[in-house]
C-alpha cells in the first residue's frame, strides 16, 4: 500500500541534444545541479540582500489553510511588508508564504542576476519571472499550473521537498472539475489511503532541492512543495511546442477559469461542494478501472 515515489534523475550538467532527447521530449522532470552557480544569483541572492533590494514593499501573504469558496479567488490571507516577512521566515517556522507576487517588478536590477538557460530550448516567456518565498513548514497544495509551461525552477537559501506526478494520474490525484488543483483534504506527503483509496498505487517521483539546484518539470506535471527552511524560488517558464500543449493553456485560462469564477461567484460553497463529490465519484471511478493504463 502506498505511493510509488521514484527518486529524480540528478545531473551536474547536461548538453542540449541530451537534454531535449532524454527530458523534453519524454516529458521527464530532472534537477541540473550546475546551472545556477553560473548565475550573480547563486552568490548574491542571500536574504539580506532581497530585502535590500525589494525593500518595505507591502506583499499578500498566503496560508496552508483550504480555499474558502466564498473569497475571491487567490484571495490573501495577510499582507506584511516584504523585508518583515524575510526576517519573519528567518526567524521561525511559519506558514505564510508568498506567491502571485514578483519582487523583480519592484527591483529590476535582479533581472542581471540570473540567466535564462536558452543554451537548453527556447520559448522563454517572462520578462519578469515568478518568485516564491516560504517559511518553515509551509506548503504549496497538489495542482498543475494553469498555462501548462515547462518550467525551470531553481531553489536558492535553503532545502525544499517535491513530489511530483504526471499529468495522467489526474483523476486517481482527485482533481477537481474545471480546476488546475486537487481536492485539499488530503496531505499528499502522508495521504490516508482508508479515506482516499485511488491515491493508493500513484506513481510520482520525489526531490530534494537545495541551494542552487533547478529542477525542470515539464508541461503539465503535478506537484507538490514543502519548505524544509526559510528560503525561495524563482521560476522561468517556456512554452512546449506543441499546438495541443498551447491550445489546452489557452482553454484554460480563458474559457475554464471564467466559468469557473462565474459558478464560484453564483453558487459559492454549494458548486464547491458539487465539484468535491465529483472528484471523489471521478477518481473512485478511474481506480476500479485500473486507470491510467
Amino acid at each position: 500500500m502506498g505511493l510509488h515515489l521514484k527518486p529524480i534523475d540528478v545531473v551536474d550538467d547536461i548538453s542540449k541534444e541530451d537534454f531535449l532527447e532524454k527530458y523534453v521530449k519524454t516529458r521527464k522532470p530532472v534537477v541540473i545541479k550546475n546551472m545556477a552557480k553560473k548565475w550573480p544569483a547563486y552568490e548574491k541572492w542571500t536574504m539580506e540582500y532581497m530585502k535590500e533590494a525589494v525593500g518595505d514593499v507591502e506583499v499578500p501573504l498566503y496560508d496552508s489553510s483550504k480555499a474558502d469558496p466564498a473569497a475571491p479567488i487567490n484571495a490573501a490571507t495577510t499582507t506584511m511588508k516584504f523585508a518583515d516577512y524575510i526576517d519573519l521566515i528567518q526567524r521561525e517556522p511559519t506558514d505564510l508564504r508568498i506567491f502571485f507576487f514578483d519582487p523583480i517588478k519592484h527591483a529590476p536590477q535582479l533581472l542581471k542576476d540570473y540567466v535564462s538557460p536558452k543554451e537548453l530550448m527556447g520559448g522563454f516567456l517572462d520578462k519578469y519571472p515568478s518568485m516564491f518565498f516560504g517559511g518553515e513548514g509551509s506548503q504549496t497544495f497538489l495542482h498543475f499550473d494553469i498555462d501548462m509551461p515547462h518550467l525551470f525552477h531553481t531553489h536558492f537559501n535553503g532545502r525544499k521537498h517535491v513530489l511530483l506526478f504526471d499529468y495522467k494520474w489526474k483523476e486517481r490525484l482527485y482533481k477537481l472539475p474545471l480546476a488546475t488543483y486537487a481536492l485539499e483534504d488530503y496531505d499528499i506527503s502522508n495521504p490516508d489511503f482508508e479515506k482516499f483509496p485511488a491515491l493508493d498505487g500513484v506513481e510520482g517521483i520525489e526531490c530534494f532541492l537545495e541551494h542552487g539546484d533547478t529542477l525542470f518539470m515539464p508541461t503539465g506535471w503535478w506537484h507538490y512543495m514543502k519548505y524544509l527552511d526559510g528560503s525561495f524560488s524563482i521560476s522561468l517558464r517556456a512554452w512546449d511546442k506543441s499546438w495541443a500543449v498551447k491550445a489546452h493553456s489557452l482553454w484554460n485560462l480563458t474559457v475554464q477559469r471564467n466559468f469557473d469564477n462565474l459558478m464560484k461567484g453564483q453558487f459559492k460553497k454549494k458548486y464547491m461542494d458539487w465539484k468535491e463529490r465529483k472528484a471523489v465519484k471521478t477518481a473512485n471511478k478511474a481506480l476500479s478501472k485500473g486507470l491510467p493504463k
